[in-house]
């Protein structure tokens, strides 16, 4: 234990020193979090925090090995599942890292984290049998890979999402560590050390890094930091797998039931995204964590929290990992019952007893600015002499509607097209403000010729609402007249005539 001691005193300091050095790296290479809709901070911070905890979590490790400790030459003598979880999570550390600083599609994320699994689960780390209450051992042997992808990926997001506020994920990973680390160390096998070694170096390099990340933070951990922290919440307890019984337990019961929060919100987060009709993977602002602070509560508030929640399902992970099945029945009851009445105060899912949401309450900011701008704009495109006073109303509309940007693009008709297009980007919108906000294209046929109408906007669901659909498409269906109005007709000028008198 005075190994795993050293190991976690040296994370802790290693990530506490280097966050203020990543943070001037953020600032230089442009990772930096701006306000938006969808945002609770009000100034810009840096979101390449997660590179201190990468650095906090590997370099004591190493030097453990350097030094030829017994648990460091140990946990480096799996030399496969070692390679496993030092390249799998270096490689999903640079996937976050490039989403951070270039930003990434959803899709694309999706892609990458499961190529960095499937890397996992080529080098071993596979989740392959397990022990579970009622149940007793199951093996997925045969199924093992299509187990195991679902097991990072899960998992990755979870704490992914999570990461709302400042030092939540942070703090959810630190709790799901500490259960990590005591259900190993009470399995009392030798590959349990392992483990133990792995959780407490986490749980080391991330109370380093929450003292700048607590809030009010100075830097995020940035998808950098939630999906390394992911993925190592995933990767280590397979270390325990086939080791012994306890450690098939150990497997999946406690980091599923010590990450229960995050999971939770991860599904509810799916199921409301498909029942409103929009993609899974979009953003918004319907976090149980934004719902807590929109019913009131500080940052810091809602922060502990769920911080209390976190701790309470880490004591079930506990009470499921020594209890009888009765008490692990108990505890998860109990457990539920406290995350319905969370979740009910906090308003998060009308599915799971949320008071449904007033009728009269207020609409999306941009759909009050658009319901305001449209009426002038119509007004203007019907009295307009002639398609070429189309990109002056546009623009004006643009503006008053508080739009982030607008592109008219114009294509077909042998070149000869009646349209030239052009774009439209406010003077005060940022770079990551256009790159999450949300899109409205329409399309005008004229004839051989195609005009595509976007408008952009900062929203917090990240999502075009109906009225917002509705109030454009009046502006774009007024634009489609007057593109196809005939051009007004010219009178030739008749012959002046000569009058003779005879």
């Amino acid at each position: 234990m005075v190994s795993t001691l050293t190991a976690v005193i040296l994370a802790l300091i290693l990530s506490w020193v280097a966050t203020p050095l990543v943070r001037r790296l953020a600032f230089t290479v442009g990772a930096v979090d701006e306000p938006t809709a969808r945002r609770v901070h009000t100034r810009c911070i840096p979101r390449l925090g997660g590179l201190a905890i990468v650095a906090g979590f590997m370099l004591p490790l190493f030097a453990l090995v350097a030094l030829r400790t017994q648990i460091a030459v140990m946990w480096f003598s799996q030399t496969s599942l070692v390679a496993g979880l030092v390249v799998g999570g270096l490689a999903i550390a640079a996937v976050g890292a490039w989403d951070d600083i270039k930003g990434m599609r959803a899709r694309h994320k999706l892609l990458a984290q499961i190529l960095v699994a499937s890397l996992a689960w080529a080098f071993g780390l596979r989740l392959e049998c397990v022990t579970l209450p009622y149940f007793g051992h199951v093996s997925f042997w045969p199924l093992s890979f299509l187990v195991t992808i679902p097991w990072f990926v899960a998992i990755i997001n979870a704490v992914n999402l999570i990461d709302g506020l400042d030092g939540l994920a942070a703090g959810v990973g630190f709790f799901a560590c500490v259960a990590n680390f005591i259900t190993a160390y009470l399995g009392g096998y030798p590959g349990n050390l392992v483990i133990c070694l792995l959780a407490a170096t986490l749980a080391g390099a991330i109370v380093g890094f929450l003292f700048h990340n607590f809030h009010p933070a100075t830097i995020f951990m940035g998808d950098t930091g939630s999906m390394f922290l992911g993925f190592m919440l995933a990767a280590i307890p397979l270390f325990g797998v086939g080791t012994a019984k306890g450690g098939t337990a150990l497997a999946v019961m406690v980091p599923l039931l010590a990450l229960g929060l995050p999971i939770f919100d991860m599904i509810s987060a799916m199921v409301r995204r498909f029942i409103a009709r929009r993609p899974i993977f979009s953003a918004d602002r319907s976090h149980i964590h934004h719902k807590l602070l929109d019913k009131g509560h500080s940052h810091r508030g809602a922060v502990l929290i769920l911080y209390g929640l976190s701790l309470l399902f880490t004591v079930v992970a506990l009470v499921a990992y020594v209890g009888r099945s009765h008490e692990i029945g108990f505890a998860l009851a109990g457990c539920s019952a406290v995350l319905f009445i969370v979740v009910r105060a906090a308003g998060s899912f009308a599915v799971f007893g949320a008071r449904p949401a007033k009728a009269g309450r207020l609409r999306e900011a941009t759909v009050e600015a658009l319901r305001r701008a449209v009426p002038r704009a119509l007004l203007e495109i019907e009295t307009a002499s002639g398609p070429e006073k189309l990109r002056a109303v546009l623009d004006r509309f643009a503006k008053e509607a508080q739009l982030v940007a607008m592109e008219v693009g114009s294509a077909g008709a042998n070149g000869s097209a009646r349209v030239k297009s052009w774009s439209w980007t406010h003077d005060a919108a940022t770079q990551q403000q256009l790159r999450e906000a949300v899109v409205a294209a329409f399309t005008i046929e004229l004839g051989g010729e195609t005009v595509t109408l976007r408008f952009r906007w900062d929203s917090e669901e990240s999502a075009v609402s109906p009225q917002a659909e509705l109030l454009l498409q009046l502006v774009v269906d007024s634009a489609e007249r007057l593109l196809r109005r005939p051009p007004p007709r010219t009178l030739e000028p008749r012959a002046q005539g000569h009058l003779s008198i005879v």
